[in-house]
């Protein structure tokens, strides 16, 4: 057994336990009431989370499903799911909006672990979350597993590019989550990775002690973190499997991009809001982008791509 791993999952069970406010624990019930019989959990993670600021905000959900045919039926969301997951929908409840992705647990538990090159699910639950709604069952147990493979998956895949020896363990997670977000379409700024980690340092420490031993590489004594070393050959394969998600996961970004055209009215707002927020730019979308929202986005990415608002 993994000492590390035990520890981790008492931790991510702890940490997914924390009220939420009721107004998010509603919201949570509502999504879930949308999917009756297929909803598993609902779970809550994001900036309003870690501000607790909530009005005027997009919150942010994962829907977990016991499968996508339960969720949709043999539709074309249900496939659609399934080749470029996650699928993304809005919702409007008591005031407050939100979006949520629907994943199956079997996805969830995979896209928490390294054998996917989509960073996009194991980089979010390595941070904090929280268990807005739960399924009788089970489900709470399989989504903590799935969740406490996140933060190993995330430092056990940046440490080869970084090399071993002694880190601060803030150091550790900042850049961890710096190659993430270079691995996909952000709007946010460079300083973001530094920032989620800034916004809860305790938190982090916690959990890094048992998240390099459950990863297999390294240990945490007092707060000296000592990673196993790494051989040349090894950080180049680190390097050149990087620079695959890179591409990959680019390349989904803008797959994602194009099925929330379908899935995701307003989207075109939505994305135009987003990117104004996080990169301090000044997007105004013409009546046509509105119109054809997935051709909007095209003609928009070299122009956002050129002034660094997105990278």
């Amino acid at each position: 057994m993994n000492a590390g791993l035990d520890i981790l999952r008492d931790l991510v069970a702890a940490e997914l336990a924390e009220p939420v406010d009721p107004r998010v624990g509603a919201m949570a019930a509502a999504i879930a009431a949308l999917y009756p019989g297929a909803a598993r959990a609902v779970l809550f993670y994001g900036s309003c989370l870690r501000t607790a600021d909530l009005d005027g905000q997009m919150l942010d959900f994962y829907l977990i499903v016991s499968s996508y045919d339960a969720a949709y039926g043999k539709g074309w969301l249900a496939r659609a799911n399934r080749l470029v997951p996650p699928n993304v929908f809005p919702f409007e409840h008591q005031g407050l909006v939100a979006k949520y992705a629907v994943l199956s647990e079997a996805d969830f538990d995979r896209l928490n672990g390294p054998d996917s090159l989509s960073v996009s699910v194991w980089a979010r639950f390595a941070q904090p979350s929280r268990l807005a709604w739960a399924a009788k069952g089970g489900a709470a147990h399989a989504v903590t597993a799935a969740i406490a493979r996140a933060a190993p998956t995330l430092l056990g895949e940046a440490v080869p590019v970084m090399g071993g020896g002694t880190v601060e363990p803030l150091m550790l997670w900042r850049r961890a989550f710096a190659l993430t977000y270079s691995a996909e379409l952000r709007a946010e700024r460079r300083t973001r990775a530094a920032s989620v980690v800034e916004a809860d340092p305790e938190r982090y420490r916690r959990f890094t002690g048992p998240a390099v031993e459950a990863a297999g590489i390294g240990s945490l004594r007092d707060t000296e973190l000592s990673l196993k070393p790494v051989g040349a050959g090894s950080r180049r394969r680190a390097e050149r499997l990087w620079a695959k998600r890179r591409r990959a996961g680019k390349a989904l970004s803008v797959l994602r991009l194009a099925k929330a055209s379908f899935t995701f009215a307003g989207g075109a707002d939505y994305l135009a809001w987003k990117i104004n927020r996080h990169a301090g730019t000044d997007i105004v979308l013409k009546p046509w982008q509105r119109r054809w929202p997935l051709l909007g986005a095209v003609t928009l990415l070299p122009r956002l791509l050129k002034r660094g608002a997105i990278r």
